[in-house]
């Protein structure tokens, strides 16, 4: 396969999983300067962001098998929003014994 569709194979899939310009142009040059931070900097973008989606999940499965039919309204929920608030937003939150009946 000749050099250039590789490249272009490598802007295109690069581009879809969000990389900037710059990012590409690191990846692609060995000698850039500071490659390996922006590849970092990057990496940690992408697990930032499947640690968002794996919540989001969690919360859209949770809303369908839930029995409150108002997600806003489930104690489980509820308690998930508080530890946003005090800044632990970790979910699925820690389901307590008596409410696990509830949601």
């Amino acid at each position: 396969m000749p050099d250039d569709v590789v490249r272009v194979g490598v802007i295109l899939t690069s581009k879809t999983a969000g990389m900037s310009l710059d990012q590409v142009r690191a990846l692609l040059d060995a000698e850039a300067e500071g490659r390996r931070e922006v590849l970092t900097a990057h990496l940690a973008e992408l697990d930032r962001r499947q640690a968002e989606m794996e919540r989001s999940r969690h919360m859209t499965e949770h809303a369908l098998a839930c029995r409150a039919h108002d997600i806003a309204t489930c104690p489980n929920f509820r308690a998930h929003v508080a530890d946003l608030v005090d800044g632990d937003g970790r979910w699925p939150h820690p389901v307590p014994t008596a409410q696990a009946s509830a949601g």
